[in-house]
């Protein structure tokens, strides 16, 4: 199974966003600040009940296998089942997040565990592939979220049990490592994870590039 993630930044081309994700042949992606406009042929589709921004939803899960949505687990996450297996897509508080919905709390470590505090109540704990933009890298420097916003993801992966193979996957800045993450369950046999750069040409088509891994679950 592949599986990818990328944060859109809202942005939708034919030319070169489909395109792209097409030429990928991605099972599953975990979508994150999702254009009302995204559409794959193919795919069935389950994104956020709420906006970011107008014409913008936080994530979405796309599916070439099939889907049953399943109830946001938190207002900046979308949930959908895909086989035996659960696929959630996330949006984790970034630095200068502002103090109001969906985040709850003043400093950014507050936000972030009140958010995955939401998240362990909700996913289930087996069968559950994870991504998304978490704002955070899991090791080395840390320039979007926090150390201590860190600690508490890592242990809200320790919890569900995954593993996270784009954890030292580069970022498009230069040394720096991804924050846009796909986790699989620990007991999945990871055959690949990869950076695609997210360009045509010179041009970028989101800040962030995309992460795609393959897996036998």
């Amino acid at each position: 199974m592949r599986i990818g993630t990328w944060n859109l930044a809202g942005r939708w081309t034919l030319e070169h966003h489909c395109r792209l994700m097409m030429d990928l042949d991605v099972d599953v992606w975990l979508l994150t600040e999702v254009n009302d406009r995204v559409a794959l042929d193919g795919y069935q589709c389950h994104v956020t009940n709420d906006d970011m921004a107008p014409k913008r939803r936080w994530a979405g899960v796309f599916s070439r296998l099939g889907l049953v949505a399943q109830p946001d687990p938190h207002p900046a996450s979308a949930l959908a089942r895909v086989g035996d297996l659960s696929f959630c897509s996330s949006v984790l508080p970034w630095r200068s997040a502002a103090s109001r919905a969906p985040w709850e709390g003043v400093r950014h470590v507050d936000k972030t565990a009140f958010a995955l505090r939401k998240l362990l109540q909700m996913l289930p704990s087996t069968g559950l592939v994870w991504g998304g933009d978490w704002n955070h890298a899991l090791t080395g420097t840390e320039y979007a979220g926090s150390k201590a916003g860190r600690s508490h993801l890592l242990d809200a992966i320790e919890q569900l049990d995954l593993q996270v193979p784009t954890a030292a996957l580069p970022h498009c800045l230069p040394d720096l490592l991804s924050i846009d993450h796909i986790a699989v369950p620990s007991a999945a046999d990871v055959l690949t994870a990869e950076r695609v750069v997210a360009a045509a040409g010179d041009r970028r088509l989101s800040d962030h590039d995309s992460y795609v891994v393959e897996v036998t679950p």
